[in-house]
């Protein structure tokens, strides 16, 4: 994995593989992110543990 970063406006939108989605579970929402070309790759945190676009930028 890189340690480099690129901000996903400068990339074409073909190449964008993550997504994110809110899920309930056992009565918890949930933010998912997942890379959608991989098997397997995703996380999961409670919403409540989440933050917003703009507290993480």
């Amino acid at each position: 994995m890189s340690a480099e970063t690129e901000p996903v406006e400068s990339r074409p939108v073909d190449t964008q593989r993550v997504v994110a989605a809110v899920d309930e579970t056992d009565g918890q929402r949930r933010l998912v992110v997942a890379d959608v070309t991989t098997d397997e790759a995703w996380l999961s945190v409670p919403t409540s543990a989440a933050v917003t676009v703009s507290e993480w930028r």
